[in-house]
């Protein structure tokens, strides 16, 4: 399946990516995924991939902390 290559800032903290944009699309070259080149337009398999994979994701900065979510999530454990 095709994948978009996104570009965006990692919290090094928890790990997780935060998607800024997408830069270019990887096509996989298959014929049976609809997001390819090699897949005909005129296609009507209901079986064709559909959607993107996982995206390839490239870290333009990274963040000494944890992401916004991880964060509420550890102030929602506190207790009161």
């Amino acid at each position: 399946m095709c994948r978009r290559i996104a570009e965006g800032t990692r919290w090094s903290k928890c790990g997780h990516f935060q998607r800024q944009m997408v830069v270019a699309i990887m096509d996989c070259n298959s014929n049976r995924c609809e997001r390819s080149y090699l897949h005909a337009k005129s296609c009507k398999d209901p079986n064709c991939i559909k959607n993107f994979g996982p995206d390839v994701q490239k870290d333009m900065d990274t963040v000494n902390d944890e992401c916004f979510q991880c964060r509420a999530a550890a102030a929602r454990r506190l207790p009161s």
